[in-house]
């Protein structure tokens, strides 16, 4: 069943304590420019592949949002076939949720943000300015850390500082043997991984002083310090014997002093075949261990990083997390922060029994996929004598900086308008498998263009004896879609960006409504 809700309908029904999927299915740049707070974005170029991950059951309600274009009704026809059996769109899309009088959030990873930003004005945990953290630093009288990934951390960093992520900082501490008086800096890029992995490692036991440093890497660099910036992580410390018997008992006590379920194999079989709720599993550790020793049912999601980015992880509101872990202390610390945000965490440690298990059902399958293709050489002949029209659909910016002469930018919401007046042969240029998929998918109609997809894209073109050239202003910003431009050079020296970035997140908390707001859970009190 497909059928348009108004605004208000629709706000309610996220509202409502009970699981919906709520799929922004604008691009990358569009949903940054403003989407409703609980929006999770499923890009339409890629929307067959994203969503049997974001929503692995398909009679959930599943709400979409456009941008008043159409694209959602046609959207919501593919999810159909798919086996999606109650689908919601928003009349009028974010215009019309703007209309209505909701809030539009700039920005990406949102809920997971406003968290870290209430956690701050609510508790107030102890920060630290770059000014103190050069002074300590100079007399050797601190341990700074680094919360994010480490890819992020290797892009730049704050010098001096090691990269342990979210939740392994906690779990790790011990192996570190800090002096109990030795003060603890939590830092990242902003400030909510700084903030969360402060306040996570006092709840996790740690004795010792812990501060979060205000404003992250670019506090840092408004301070007028420069930072670090193409250095590779080093390898996370390891734990001996001792250190996990420790952290074991920490992980209990905190599991149970706030009443985080923590269950068997068999109960995590159950959960996974219930077909009332859904269940998303995961495994928190860190990408080492979860390559070393994969669970065939739960994908890897680093525990700090499913915290800060859950949107990305999960498409369903309120449904329930199961969170793999060796002694739980990563599990724990992620599960207490995404129950603020709403959702049903459980933990199961890992042994030989989820070792064992096999996926448990099986999410909507994808279109098949198996386009004509056409090798470059051929393709070039055809395009140099003007019988095809190849359309790039590679991100703006890579067309932009180069793309074979000729060829036009496309993305799939798009595509028609590209071809409307033009009746060639379509040739595709992609670099990325869900993107072409998902142009097929748009292509591949009884009322479609011929078309066919360059073996090997950009690269084979070139080879085969293109000549490339570049357009910086085309695809224009309005056009680009794709691109998030909310100050994207943040952390590339715009000073101006990053004031932009630190005063948007800061104001986060001011701009929920009273629903928005219930939606976060967390105690009044400074829960240490």
């Amino acid at each position: 069943m497909i059928r348009a809700i108004d605004p208000d309908a629709a706000k309610a029904l996220v509202h409502s304590g009970k699981e919906v999927a709520f799929l922004d299915i604008r691009e990358a740049g569009q949903f940054g420019e403003g989407h409703p707070l609980f929006a999770v974005p499923c890009p339409y170029s890629r929307l067959e592949r994203e969503v049997v991950r974001l929503v692995p059951r398909t009679n959930v309600p599943l709400l979409l949002i456009d941008d008043g274009d159409g694209v959602a009704k046609t959207a919501a026809a593919y999810l159909s076939g798919l086996g999606y059996t109650d689908i919601m769109i928003v009349a009028g899309g974010t215009p019309g949720w703007s209309q209505a009088g909701f809030t539009l959030f700039k920005g990406v990873n949102v809920p997971s943000k406003t968290l870290g930003e209430l956690a701050e004005h609510q508790w107030r945990p102890d920060v630290i300015t770059p000014e103190t953290l050069v002074e300590w630093s100079d007399g050797g009288n601190v341990a700074l850390f680094d919360a994010r990934p480490p890819g992020e951390f290797a892009k730049m960093h704050v010098p001096g500082a090691v990269c342990l992520p979210n939740g392994e900082l906690a779990y790790r501490v011990a192996a570190l043997r800090l002096p109990g008086e030795k003060p603890v800096v939590v830092g990242c890029a902003g400030r909510t991984r700084g903030i969360v992995g402060a306040i996570g490692l006092k709840l996790m036991g740690h004795a010792g002083p812990v501060y979060a440093l205000e404003n992250g890497t670019q506090g840092w660099a408004l301070a007028g310090h420069d930072l670090e910036r193409g250095v590779a992580a080093t390898p996370f410390p390891g734990l001996d014997a001792a250190s996990q018997a420790a952290g074991r008992e920490r992980a209990s006590t905190f599991l149970d002093r706030w009443n985080i379920p923590v269950i068997s194999s068999d109960d995590v079989c159950g959960l996974l075949a219930d077909p009332t709720r859904t269940t998303f599993a995961f495994d928190v550790r860190s990408e080492a261990e979860a390559c070393a020793d994969p669970l065939a049912f739960a994908p890897h999601a680093p525990s700090g990083q499913l915290v800060q980015a859950t949107d990305q992880y999960v498409g369903v509101r309120h449904a329930r997390l199961l969170l793999c872990d060796d002694i739980g202390i990563r599990a724990g610390l992620a599960a207490f922060w995404l129950r603020q945000l709403g959702y049903e965490p459980v933990v199961a440690l890992i042994g030989a029994g989820l070792r064992a298990l096999e996926p448990q059902g099986a999410p909507a399958p994808t279109p098949a996929f198996a386009p004509i293709t056409v090798d470059a050489h051929t393709a070039l002949g055809e395009a140099i004598a003007g019988t095809a029209l190849l359309i790039d659909l590679r991100p703006s910016r890579a067309y932009r900086k180069s793309h074979p002469e000729g060829a036009v930018w496309g993305t799939r919401a798009r595509l028609n308008q590209v071809i409307a007046q033009d009746k060639r042969r379509i040739l595709l240029v992609a670099g990325d498998d869900a993107v072409l998929a998902g142009a097929v998918c748009e292509l591949d109609r009884p009322d479609g263009a011929d078309f066919a997809v360059v073996a090997g894209g950009h690269t084979a073109l070139l080879e085969s004896g293109c000549r490339a050239v570049a357009s910086p202003s085309s695809p224009s910003d309005e056009e680009a879609i794709d691109f998030l431009r909310f100050v994207h050079d943040r952390h590339d020296g715009n000073l101006d960006a990053s004031r932009q970035y630190l005063a948007w997140e800061m104001g986060l908390v001011a701009q929920l409504d009273a629903a928005e707001r219930n939606e976060f859970q967390l105690p009044q009190a400074y829960p240490l």
